[in-house]
């Protein structure tokens, strides 16, 4: 493919541990741009999480940071650029709508939203990632621009 080709609109990933999940994350975290939103989907334990992870570490942030944050429902990390992550597994219609998350993404912010299938309006400019379980620690990634 020349350099100067577009990248693929979707492309998809096999991984098989942990680690090459992180990987996928990192590689998109290298490059993603300011503002940014990334939807995440994938059953619980499919590695959303630690795809998270990985994005983090592509932004300059300690992964070790990063956990899910089901109960502080938006955590703040800061890094090259700072992300916020997003958990909306708790949360239904008019608790989503008040967290605002249209504005996460204003001031120059990553957005990543776990459970982004709970999202009442899909962002126009989003980065899709779903993630599905193969068994083992087998997983699918399709992430869709």
């Amino acid at each position: 493919m020349p350099h100067d080709a577009p990248p693929p609109a979707s492309q998809t990933f096999v991984t098989r541990s942990e680690e090459e999940t992180r990987a996928i994350g990192r590689r998109l975290g290298a490059v993603v741009q300011p503002g940014a939103t990334v939807l995440l989907y994938g059953d619980l334990g499919a590695g959303k999480t630690a795809f998270v992870r990985g994005l983090a570490e592509g932004l300059g942030i300690d992964p070790a940071d990063v956990s899910s944050p089901t109960f502080t429902i938006v955590q703040p990390y800061r890094g090259r650029l700072t992300l916020q992550h997003v958990d909306l597994y708790r949360l239904e219609g008019a608790e989503i709508e008040d967290l605002g998350l249209e504005e996460l993404a204003g001031d120059g912010s990553v957005v990543a939203i776990e459970w982004a299938e709970k999202l009442p309006r899909m962002p126009a400019l989003a980065i899709e990632v779903r993630i599905a379980d193969r068994g083992g620690d087998t997983r699918e990634i399709t992430v869709s621009a």
